[in-house]
């Protein structure tokens, strides 16, 4: 369970410029909670995805402090990871998680974990680096773009399954890709953390903001340039709530946003 940010813009811009500083700030104090290690994606200039990842908390490393106050890119994301339960933190663990110029980066947990991997070919399987749901839901929507042979179609056949099989986790992600950013917003029926974040904090008031009753919240803003999401935990004007249970892209080159449809319906789950 994590915290994401993501951006498209025109030129390439800082996540410091993006958030301001307070906006930097306020991100970064959500390690109070997310401190199990974090993770960027960004484009460069000639078009290739990079990433980098740490298992250090984003307060205290310096790579991180630089990179967020870097222009590095049009487009990318940065994730916070606060480590479910069990899961190891360590730097297979960390996302976002890379292959072929696509990076992936996830808001949840979809458990039972062994249901998830059984979806997987044994390709998919072979790719595996680390024990997380989270790597195991990136191959699997690889595996289905490859299949479909192309990204939004792809994308949108294993969402469908995914709610299908797991209607209580959140899908929630950020996927980079070489010609779009998804934005994934889907748990109606996830509930958030409750007892593990009390367990942290010894005044519940200390919490962030919206993470005893939005944690898997996320919100969006578009300006003149840019385009960018965020999960809950800012907590500052100017920011829109991203519909329940919807999935987009967005077209790196024009910033224009496609719903994809059909994302299957709190309805359809139970039947």
């Amino acid at each position: 369970m994590c915290r994401l940010f993501g951006y498209v813009t025109e030129s390439e811009r800082s996540v410091a410029d993006l958030l301001g500083d307070e906006g930097l700030e306020a991100f970064t104090s959500l390690t109070a909670v997310h401190s199990d290690g974090w993770g960027m994606a960004w484009h460069t200039a000639d078009g290739a995805t990079r990433t980098t990842t740490s298992p250090r908390s984003a307060a205290v490393d310096k790579e991180y402090a630089d990179l967020v106050r870097e222009p590095l890119s049009c487009a990318g994301m940065v994730h916070l990871r606060w480590a479910t339960g069990g899961l190891d933190v360590r730097p297979e663990n960390t996302h976002p998680f890379f292959a072929d110029d696509f990076a992936f980066a996830h808001n949840g947990h979809v458990s039972p974990i062994g249901e998830l991997e059984e979806l997987l070919s044994p390709a998919s399987c072979a790719a595996l680096l680390g024990d997380t749901d989270s790597e195991r839901y990136f191959r699997f929507v690889r595996q289905s773009i490859e299949e479909h042979g192309e990204e939004a179609e792809g994308v949108t056949q294993a969402l469908a399954t995914l709610i299908k099989k797991f209607p209580e986790s959140s899908l929630n992600a950020l996927m980079l890709t070489p010609e779009r950013m998804f934005a994934i917003h889907i748990n109606a029926r996830a509930d958030s953390p409750l007892r593990a974040l009390r367990a942290m904090f010894d005044d519940e008031d200390e919490i962030p903001a919206r993470h005893t009753t939005e944690y898997f919240a996320m919100d969006y803003r578009v300006g003149p340039d840019s385009i960018e999401v965020v999960s809950s935990g800012l907590d500052q004007p100017g920011w829109t709530a991203v519909p329940a249970d919807t999935a987009v892209m967005v077209d790196l080159a024009t910033r224009e946003v496609t719903r994809l449809d059909p994302v299957i319906t709190l309805e359809q789950r139970s039947t």
